[in-house]
Parts: C-alpha cells; structure tokens; sequence
C-alpha cells in the first residue's frame, strides 16, 4: 500500500529524516515510535505533501506520488490525522466534519457518511452544532479521526491521538484504531506511547535522531532489549 524508499526530508541546514526506507502493506497497522525530535512528525507530514522532500520516493499502491500535493494525495485515498487534532476551532462540528469531504461530489453518500459518524461517535452528534473549539480534547481528538473518515481513505496516518489525552479516553482512541484497521483501512501510526503503538501494531519501526535503528514485529521490539531501556521503562 505505500512504500518510502531512501526518504529525506530537510528544513533548511537541519535533517529531520535520514534516507529511511519502510513499507506499510493493505490492511496492516504499522507503529513509527521514537523520541521527541526523531523525524516521526516530519515523515508524516511529507507523506502527506505538506513538508518538503530532499531525497527519496513516496509510493502509493503502486502510484509514485512524491510530488503531489496534499489535494491529490488526499484523492488518492491518504488521509492525515494530524498531531494536535488541529480541529477548525470556529466552526461547528458538523462544518469540520463536510471539510473532511470537501473533494467528494457523491452527495446522498456523504449524508449516510455524516449519519454514520453520529453513530460511531455520539457525542458528536449531540455536539454538532457547537464550535469544535469548544470540545474537550478527548472529543476533538474523535473528530479529527472523524473528518478523516470522511474522505473514504484507504490508509490513515495518525500523528500523536494519545497526546494530552486523560488515561480513560485514550484507551477508546486506541480501541477506535484498531476497529478502523479491522474496517479493513492501512494504519500508520505515530505514537509516543510506544508500549501501546506495539501492543496493538503487526510491524514496527524505530526512528532515532532522523534514522531507522530497529524493525520487526510489535513483539519482536518489545522483546528487544534496547527498545525496553529507551522506551519501555526496563
């Protein structure tokens, strides 16, 4: 489903990402776990066209899109759930959850999308007519996944969903992944929670100071004895 082959991504003097090369099959959820400052933010943000790129290729089910903007990206059926929710905060909910499907023209398919939406997240639904700045950080978060949804993505990137969450509310987000990726939806996931992101992943990779140190399986990277020194706690 989408492949990086020798992927660098600069911001001016500074390398955020160092010729990394990874994969993500159909239907697989994969974790990129690593510090603050390792380059998951930065992939992810050039995977979706937004950062620039130094080096390297981008493939998307076979289609080369190194190049391609964030809007045609999007059409290709990769969506960004962006770190921070970055939710529209002046309009309501419902309006953010239209943005979501701003490229589609399948009107009566929408609505049933919107319905659906309503029904996978009440508290939506009870809240839709609110400016989305006005709801909690656990239920933004569940719109930004929400308006993801909208556009119909065959695979979703995840930037950070447990950040400045409660303990209960991020156990649904990560419970709400995980049914999107058995909804038959690719999964990248970019998690500080890194005991979490391998618990629920098929495979994962380890990102340190913009290069790739470590891949295999969850289990294989919670077995490993220098993953469980830096970021499981021993």
């Amino acid at each position: 489903m989408l492949v990086i082959e020798d992927f660098s991504c600069r911001y001016g003097k500074v390398a955020a990402v160092k010729g990394i090369s990874l994969e993500v099959k159909k239907g697989e959820l994969v974790s990129l776990i690593g510090a603050n400052g390792a380059g998951k933010t930065s992939t992810l943000r050039a995977l979706s066209g937004i950062a620039p790129i130094s080096t390297g290729r981008i493939i998307l089910d076979g289609v080369d899109i190194t190049r391609a903007t964030p809007r045609q990206i999007l059409m290709k059926g990769m969506a960004h759930c962006p770190e921070g929710r970055r939710v529209f905060a002046h309009l309501t909910v419902k309006e953010n959850l239209e943005l979501g499907a701003h490229l589609r023209r399948d009107n009566a398919a929408i609505l049933d999308d919107m319905k659906r939406m309503f029904h996978r997240f009440p508290i939506l639904q009870e809240r839709r007519h609110q400016p989305a700045g006005t709801l909690s950080g656990g239920e933004q978060q569940m719109l930004a996944i929400a308006r993801a949804l909208m556009s119909r993505p065959r695979i979703i990137l995840f930037d950070e969903p447990s950040l400045g969450l409660a303990p209960t509310i991020i156990d649904t987000v990560f419970d709400l992944i995980a049914e999107i990726r058995k909804e038959g939806i690719t999964v990248l996931l970019v998690e500080q929670n890194a005991f979490a992101a391998l618990e629920m992943c098929d495979r994962a990779y380890l990102l340190e100071a913009g290069e790739l140190k470590r891949q295999g399986t969850g289990r294989e990277l919670m077995a490993d004895p220098v993953v469980r020194e830096a970021y499981l706690g021993g």
